[in-house]
């Protein structure tokens, strides 16, 4: 696949900004190119533009290399770059799963991009089949989020293969809840699938959300497209410090995730036996989706209580629904309590 073709022609053109770091290679002792106050160190200084020190332990992490690595200010840099660097404004168009995470539909407006919803099943499914018919010669992205936000659920990677492979523009997989699903990760098939990009957060599993750091794995054509996108110093200094750190005591989140896995059973189990409750969906995620009676009287009845949830009642395919996030198993007992609470009154 050309990936040059897929690219907007005013971005292929574009001669990219050059950051005073961006010009300099090796070691130096005395800065005098960006203009910088040389007091207060080290936070005087221009981030590292590229973060190279935090990509290279990441790559190690994740079975990638460094080329293949874009990191950004959370997911949602991620997701607006894709468009300004492939869809024409007022011309191309996106074809997303639907309901999914809000984000992708306000990025295109945002970039004047026709939004085309496939809607899921009332499993939430869909098939690489009902994508593909959605498509024209204007499409450039398709948008799927798996584990899936809100309805929780992963895709097969099969099933994402399938619609790569009979895709000829990019296909972008969210994989945000990716280390709470079995499902698999479009990550070991990045050499075989060149117009797949592949986003992850430090959000979740990582414990970082404060962070505002997202990734996107792809080939090095594409992250080349990224990094010549991008704003110079996308990223800062403290959270390239803070990164490193977490990358350092990644076997916590192995431990977080465990828990979370577990909880996320326990409270569903609790949930069944809540008469009010109507379905409790299958997840994947750090969340459980789950059908009520009077969704927006629990909703409000839990605010009143300090207790914060999500009311997706009014969510394509969501009606009666809240999303719940798996806290801490004081939370989430704080959580049952208050439902119980809700039913006697």
């Amino acid at each position: 696949m050309n990936i040059d073709k897929l690219v907007r022609p005013n971005i292929n053109r574009l001669s990219p900004y050059s950051s005073a770091r961006n010009e300099f290679t090796g070691t130096a002792a005395v800065f005098l190119d960006a203009n910088e106050n040389p007091f207060n160190a080290p936070y005087n200084r221009y981030p590292d533009p590229l973060q190279k020190n935090v990509k290279e332990k990441l790559a190690a992490v994740k079975g990638v290399k460094p080329e293949n690595i874009f990191l950004g200010a959370g997911s949602d840099e991620g997701i607006d770059l894709a468009y300004r660097i492939f869809c024409r404004p007022n011309i191309d168009n996106a074809v997303a799963i639907a309901p999914s995470y809000g984000m992708y539909e306000v990025c295109a407006d945002i970039n004047d991009i026709e939004y085309r919803k496939v809607q899921l099943d009332d499993n939430f499914c869909f098939t690489p089949a009902d994508l593909l018919a959605a498509t024209d010669e204007n499409t450039k992205l398709i948008w799927i989020c798996s584990p899936n936000n809100p309805t929780g659920n992963a895709a097969s990677t099969d099933i994402i293969k399938t619609v790569a492979k009979g895709f000829n523009g990019i296909v972008m997989v969210d994989e945000a809840y990716i280390d709470f699903s079995n499902k698999g990760s479009m990550l070991e098939y990045l050499a075989d699938y060149p117009n797949v990009i592949v986003l992850q957060t430090f959000s979740k599993a990582w414990g970082c959300a404060g962070l505002r750091l997202g990734a996107a794995f792809a080939s090095p054509e594409i992250i080349d497209y990224y990094n010549k996108v991008k704003y110079p110093y996308n990223l800062n200094t403290v959270t390239q410090e803070l990164a490193l750190q977490a990358l350092e005591d990644r076997h916590m989140v192995k431990v977080w995730v465990e828990e979370l896995i577990e909880s996320r059973t326990h409270l569903a189990d609790e949930l069944k036996d809540i008469s009010c409750v109507k379905r409790i969906y299958p997840s994947d995620a750090n969340f459980i989706l789950v059908k009520v009676d009077n969704p927006d009287n629990l909703y409000s009845y839990l605010c009143q209580n300090g207790i914060i949830v999500r009311n997706r009642n009014r969510v394509e395919k969501c009606a009666g629904c809240l999303r719940i996030t798996i806290g801490t198993i004081e939370e989430n007992t704080q959580l049952l309590n208050a439902i119980k609470e809700y039913e006697r009154k």
